[in-house]
């Protein structure tokens, strides 16, 4: 009975830590098309880009960055390369109050 109690706890322990890991979206998995077309649709998005690390993606325009944060160009890697998108940081030179 200890046994089958252990298996059935381990197996929702792995389970539970399955579902976290598919959580967020693997730009290395996609294509860069798909990738722009799933950011485009959600308007940001949190996705993971290499074994450990992950980064929110938005569109270029949008209101998706708190101010004074502003859509910049960034790469991720994707199935078909290096793929082109937006995420949000400060802007370069000053910004009016």
């Amino acid at each position: 009975m200890l046994i089958r109690r252990i298996a059935l706890t381990t197996a929702a322990m792995l389970l539970a830590a399955t579902s976290l890991a598919g959580a967020r979206p693997d730009t290395r998995t996609m294509g860069c098309q798909e990738l722009q077309q799933l950011i485009q649709s959600r308007r940001a998005v949190v996705l993971t880009t290499g074994p450990n690390t992950y980064d929110r993606y938005v569109r270029q325009f949008g209101i998706e960055c708190d101010w004074p944060e502003v859509p910049t160009s960034a790469y991720v890697p994707t199935r078909d390369g290096s793929c082109p998108v937006y995420r949000c940081d400060q802007a370069i030179g000053d910004l009016p109050d």
